[in-house]
C-alpha cells in the first residue's frame, strides 16, 4: 500500500470514532511529539476518564500507529520512538499560542480568523519540526546539538541547553544554556537548521534555575512621554494609576518589552517624533537587565556620566 493510501486510511478510520475520543488521540499524539512521552494517567487527569477507557484509548492509537510508541513498564509511560509519525497535524500558531497560554482547548484544530477582529503584526513561526524537538529538550531537561545561524559569525554547530521559548514581539526565542559561550542566551527559532536531541542528563548550572537573568524579577515604571501634549490619553492607553503603570517583568525579558513598546529610555527623555509614547521613568532599572542596548535611547550610564 502506497503512502498516501496509507495516510488516506488512517483518515478514514479516524473519522470514524467520536470527537471525544479523536480529542484524547490527538493529546496522544501532542505529547508523544512535543513532550516524547505520555501515561494512561495524564489522559485520565486531562480529561477526567477512567482506567478502563484510558487503556482503550491507548489501543486505539496503537492500532493506528503501533511504531510512534513503546510502553516502559517500569515507569507505566509510554514513549516516543525514532520511527514516530504524527497522527495529527498541529500549526506552528496554534501550537505556539497553546504553548504560551498553558496548553489550553483547542490544541488540534487552527483558531478561526474574525472578519472583524485583526492582528497587524504576524510573527514568522519556525519548522514545527524544530519546535517539537525544543520542547521535548525543554520538558524532559535534556541538551541539544544545534546548526544555528547568526548574523554575526554565519553558520555553526553548538550545544544547548533549553528551558524556555519565548515570544519577544518580534520573533519566538527559544532561551537556552549555551555550551560555546558557557552561558545562558536566546537563540531565534527561525535560524536553527538542525536540532538533534542528546539525550545526556544536563549539569544543575546549564538548567533554568541557574539562570540568574530568568529568574530575576524588576520593576519597570512607565510614564507618558513628556513630549506627549495630551498625557490623559497615553494613561488610559495603558491603565496607568497616578500617571504610572508599574510592570513586574523577568530581567531577561525587560529590554523586549521596552523595545516592543517603543518606551524612550534615553535621558530625559529625549527621543522626539519617534514613535515614542512612553518614557521610563527609573532608568537605573537598566543596570540590572540583559541587553539593555536593545531599548530605544538607551546609554551606558557609566560613560554618560563621565563625558
Amino acid at each position: 500500500m502506497t503512502l498516501a493510501a496509507t495516510h488516506g486510511l488512517i483518515e478514514q478510520r479516524l473519522a470514524e470514532l467520536s470527537l471525544s475520543q479523536r480529542e484524547r488521540l490527538a493529546f496522544i499524539d501532542f505529547n508523544l511529539q512535543f513532550f516524547g512521552k505520555v501515561s494512561r494517567s495524564d489522559i485520565i487527569q486531562r480529561f477526567k476518564t477512567g482506567l478502563a477507557a484510558s487503556t482503550r484509548d491507548f489501543a486505539a492509537y496503537r492500532d493506528l500507529a503501533p511504531d510512534n510508541l513503546t510502553l516502559d513498564h517500569s515507569t507505566k509511560q509510554y514513549y516516543r520512538t525514532s520511527h514516530f509519525k504524527p497522527l495529527f497535524s498541529f500549526s506552528a500558531d496554534t501550537i505556539l499560542q497553546s504553548v504560551s497560554k498553558g496548553f489550553s482547548d483547542g490544541i488540534t484544530s487552527d483558531t478561526q480568523p474574525s472578519e472583524h477582529c485583526f492582528e497587524a503584526v504576524q510573527l514568522i513561526h519556525p519548522e514545527l519540526d524544530i519546535i517539537a524537538t525544543l520542547m521535548r529538550a525543554i520538558h524532559n531537561q535534556q541538551a541539544c546539538m544545534v546548526r544555528y545561524v547568526s548574523v554575526s559569525s554565519g553558520e555553526s554547530q553548538r550545544r544547548i541547553v533549553p528551558h524556555a521559548i519565548i515570544n519577544n514581539g518580534h520573533r519566538w526565542h527559544v532561551r537556552a544554556f549555551d555550551g560555546k559561550s558557557q552561558s545562558f542566551r536566546d537563540f531565534v527559532c527561525t535560524r536553527f537548521t538542525e536540532v538533534q536531541e542528546l539525550g545526556d542528563v544536563s549539569d544543575k548550572s546549564e538548567l533554568a534555575d541557574a539562570d540568574t537573568q530568568f529568574n530575576s524579577m524588576v520593576e519597570l515604571i512607565l510614564v507618558p512621554h513628556p513630549g506627549i501634549k495630551n498625557a490623559k490619553a497615553i494613561e488610559m492607553d495603558y491603565a496607568m494609576q497616578d500617571g504610572r503603570k508599574k510592570m513586574r517583568v523577568r530581567a531577561a525579558l525587560a529590554a523586549y518589552i521596552l523595545r516592543q513598546w517603543q518606551v524612550d529610555c534615553s535621558q530625559d527623555a529625549r527621543i522626539i517624533n519617534q514613535g515614542c509614547q512612553l518614557a521610563l521613568k527609573n532608568l537605573s532599572v537598566l543596570e540590572n537587565i540583559e541587553n539593555p542596548q536593545l531599548v530605544p535611547g538607551y546609554v551606558n550610564r557609566v560613560n554618560f556620566l563621565q563625558n
